[in-house]
């Protein structure tokens, strides 16, 4: 996985989900998510199988018949606050009694024992695999019976759940089409937790982007732990592709090719992908980008260390020289493309010397944006059982601001870069700070502003770049673009 922490989105952490209810169903929903995108994504996916099945979604916890969290295992902070929470319900279940609580996700799957036995307010426990087995698991509950499904399926990709998106900006969306990794990192809890990789039927993918674009989304991301190893040969794990037969092999879809695909039947909807990873991107996927205008010129492209030590102990499956030549070639097809990183500081056994490996592969690329962490031990990851969470908090510390102080001084220089230039933006919202002006963001993912005069939300436009901070384009609109 690339640490999906990236997609850790701050504000949206914890807010219950609000979809269309139906004036026929009787039952009451209360449902928040936390961590990743692909837990927002899975959030949706729950709400559409229980519509069916009679609920409707409130952001009024004590009126719900049911209460589900959808949790994360990457970050302690994640599992601290839902332990919070579960204690917040527990006081609600006093009140309301008949409310049932259940957990969903990574932390489910990792804590399923503790949750049914030591805390008794938990009725309900469906790993990330589980969904479909919601409709069952209830009745089990009403029964008065504990309900745990937490079995990592073989072949579920929810290829065939179309999530209800109702709660985005109504511009973007996101559509997964994989699950699961099979990259063993020693830091990253994800394949125990989503399991095994399997790819999504591309013929899926394309109906569900299909039915974004009729309700007026302008931008897909296709989502997955890890795209680059996106592999459809008639369904089963990745690791299983080289028993299938020879026809399965041969017509089989790699990300490229569905990259392709979807950017050719698509040709006014802007497309992004995350996350990547380095030792899986093929040359083939950045040439397919350099042929669609509607794909953005961004890679979200997580190195982890600059170290070969760390990278190695990581079980990361590239060298840093390879990491260089990756980056070498897709600025030589792509010169104006746009990179970010994760980056892990202080990870076990790493020196001083580590530490300046990876400020100079910094200097190297100079990535447009990164999301950066300083190590910290996860329960059930290899590294966690194996390895010596040795660096100092006050020298990880250290470390991480040199790491971030180098980040911002790139992320400065590259949005510089684009002063002075007309760029395509598509419409996302009202800027934060001035109700006057929209933000919305170039192909390289850089969030611009700029006045709204007479434009509206999802409209392509172009905008001329006049001003800038290490994180923001500031510009002024100069006319619709020839997508709109």
């Amino acid at each position: 996985m690339e640490s999906i922490e990236k997609v850790i989105d701050e504000k949206i952490q914890g807010k219950a989900l609000v979809t269309e209810n139906k004036p026929e169903n009787s039952k009451k929903l209360f449902i928040e998510s936390y961590g990743c995108q692909m837990n927002m994504n899975d959030s949706e996916i729950v709400a559409s199988i229980l519509d069916k099945e009679g609920y409707n979604t409130t952001q009024i916890l004590e009126e719900a018949d049911l209460v589900l969290v959808n949790t994360c295992s990457i970050r302690e902070k994640a599992e601290t606050t839902v332990r919070r929470r579960l204690q917040k319900y527990n006081a609600v279940k006093k009140v309301n009694p008949k409310m049932k609580v259940g957990v969903l996700g990574c932390m489910a799957e990792r804590l399923k024992e503790q949750f049914l036995e030591e805390e008794k307010i938990v009725d309900l426990v469906v790993g990330p695999d589980a969904y479909k087995d919601l409709p069952n698991l209830l009745e089990e509950v009403s029964e008065g019976r504990d309900a745990v499904n937490v079995i990592l399926s073989k072949e579920e990709t929810y290829g065939d759940i179309a999530p209800v998106r109702l709660n985005s900006n109504g511009v973007s969306a996101f559509v997964s089409i994989t699950r699961g990794c099979d990259n063993m990192c020693t830091f990253c809890v994800v394949p125990f937790t989503r399991g095994r990789e399997r790819s999504r039927d591309p013929k899926s993918i394309l109906e569900e982007i299909q039915s974004m674009v009729d309700q007026n989304f302008k931008e897909i991301t296709l989502l997955g732990q890890n795209v680059d190893s996106y592999l459809w040969y008639g369904g089963g794990l990745k690791k299983d592709f080289k028993k299938a037969s020879e026809i399965a092999q041969a017509t089989a879809v790699d990300f490229a090719q569905l990259l392709d695909m979807c950017a050719t039947e698509f040709p006014k909807t802007r497309f992004r992908f995350s996350t990547s990873n380095p030792q899986d991107m093929s040359l083939d996927v950045i040439h397919t980008m350099a042929k669609h205008k509607n794909i953005c010129k961004y890679i979200h492209l997580p190195v982890q260390s600059g170290s070969n030590a760390m990278l190695k102990a990581m079980n990361r499956q590239h060298t840093r020289e390879e990491y260089m030549e990756l980056v070498d070639n897709i600025f030589k097809i792509i010169p104006e493309m746009a990179l970010s990183q994760d980056m892990i500081v202080g990870f076990c056994g790493e020196t001083e010397q580590d530490h300046q490996d990876t400020l100079e592969l910094m200097e190297y690329v100079k990535y447009d944006f990164g999301f950066m962490f300083a190590y910290s031990e996860r329960p059930g990851t290899l590294a966690g059982k194996k390895m010596d969470d040795d660096v100092p908090a006050d020298v990880k510390k250290r470390r991480l601001t040199e790491v971030i102080d180098l980040q911002q001084k790139h992320a400065l220089y590259r949005t510089q870069q684009h002063l002075g230039k007309v760029e395509e933006v598509l419409i996302e919202g009202t800027s934060k700070k001035d109700p006057g002006q929209w933000k919305g963001r170039n192909t390289q993912n850089t969030v611009i502003v700029f006045p709204k005069e007479h434009y509206k939300l999802g409209d392509f436009v172009n905008v001329k770049v006049e001003d800038c901070t290490s994180a923001t384009l500031i510009g002024k609109a100069v006319g619709y673009s020839e997508n709109n």
